[in-house]
């Protein structure tokens, strides 16, 4: 069973997950940590924790979902999990940077692609990959049946969606991805956004005013 620890990092509140087992095998998710404070937050909730890091996921690759990708990713001797798709956004990112006036360490190290045929799998846990662009050309989404909750990225949020006005970003996509990929989830199903507060496929059908 999974352990999830949510952190809240960088100028644009992005929410980096750790997921974790018994057997203390580690998963991070969007790994957004800018300064250094918020990185070595990070690694030292890992260390003190005695966890093992196996995973290094992207649901996408906006700098915000990135500012820690090269530090964690050498610091772990993790590679970056991505779709196909990310790969020109990742390896752009600090040309955005720049236009917000951001540092950003860039990260040219090698990539591991993943789409809907693959599964990561950690010990007796598993999450499945739901492709849903819109947000992003390549944006992935993770879900756990057993433990019936999805990590969204920033396709869908409490009573919001995903902006669409980025690079490569396309709304009626992005409906289509939140309608036939993540509405189709049981309704108790958890969302964990990459922005702001926790909300379940249920309460979104109902209540979010963009679908």
């Amino acid at each position: 069973m999974f352990t999830i620890q949510t952190f809240t990092f960088n100028p644009f509140h992005e929410n980096t997950y750790v997921l974790f087992n018994k057997e203390k095998q580690t998963i991070i998710i969007d790994p957004g940590a800018y300064d250094n404070k918020e990185k070595f937050r990070l690694e030292n909730f890992i260390e003190d924790n005695g966890l093992e890091v196996k995973y290094l996921l992207n649901t996408h690759c906006h700098i915000d979902h990135v500012f820690g990708e090269k530090y964690f990713s050498h610091k772990y001797n993790a590679t970056p999990h991505i779709h196909l798709e990310e790969e020109e956004i990742l390896f752009t990112a600090s040309t955005v940077s720049e236009q917000y006036g951001l540092e950003f360490e860039e990260y040219k190290g090698n990539v591991h692609f993943i789409d809907e045929k693959d599964k990561i799998i950690l010990g007796q846990d598993q999450l499945q990959i739901i492709f849903t662009p819109g947000h992003s050309p390549g944006s992935l989404s993770f879900y756990c049946e057993k433990q019936k909750f999805v990590i969204s990225g920033d396709v869908l949020f409490r009573q919001s969606i995903g902006r669409t006005d980025l690079y490569k970003g396309n709304h009626q996509q992005l409906l289509h991805s939140i309608k036939e990929k993540l509405f189709t989830l049981p309704d108790d199903t958890t969302v964990y956004p990459g922005h702001g507060h926790i909300t379940s496929i249920g309460f979104e059908k109902i209540n979010n005013p963009f679908l």
